[in-house]
């Protein structure tokens, strides 16, 4: 199965395609960081992003997609302008008429690490073991998105086996 995971964002929207293999290995396909100049107005960058993220999707053929939801703290500002850029991301998908999954970011470290609380690095570390690579890309949004894609599949292997019973 092939999924892109997206990591929204309005500024940079981190995407990762990955694919499980027959013998569950999962491997990097592509990963990249779509971007829109802080200086265009938002529908403007929205826009950019939401066909960028349509070449992604036309280019690497993804099965499903999944997405970051927005962490919602203190800054109702920042939440919302991602739970923009993460309406964006959804649009694309339905538009290819693929399915799309949404993930805390909890949902994501607990999923790829097996511990909600993770770090930044030790869900990288982890992405990096699972992926096999000996380095991630530079771009961090990038590599966000890879966990994206990675805790979707781990979300539908764990489906499968409570699904037989054991």
């Amino acid at each position: 199965m092939r999924v892109l995971g997206i990591d929204p964002g309005t500024l940079n929207m981190g995407y990762g395609m990955v694919e499980e293999k027959d013998d569950n290995r999962i491997v990097m396909l592509a990963c990249g960081v779509l971007t829109a100049p802080q200086k265009m107005p938002v529908e403007e960058r929205l826009c950019a992003l939401y066909e960028g993220l349509l070449k992604v999707v036309e280019k690497y053929q993804p099965e499903e997609i999944a997405v970051e939801e927005p962490f919602v703290a203190n800054n109702a500002r920042s939440a919302l302008a991602i739970g923009r850029a993460q309406a964006v991301a959804i649009l694309a998908g339905a538009q290819a008429g693929l399915p799309i999954a949404r993930y805390m970011p909890t949902q994501v470290k607990q999923l790829v690490t097996n511990y909600g609380r993770s770090s930044k690095e030790q869900v990288q570390q982890v992405v990096k073991l699972q992926l096999g690579v000996a380095e991630l890309p530079e771009a961090s949004d990038a590599a966000d998105a890879l966990a994206v894609a990675i805790c979707h599949l781990n979300h539908k292997r764990l489906d499968r086996i409570l699904g037989r019973g054991y």
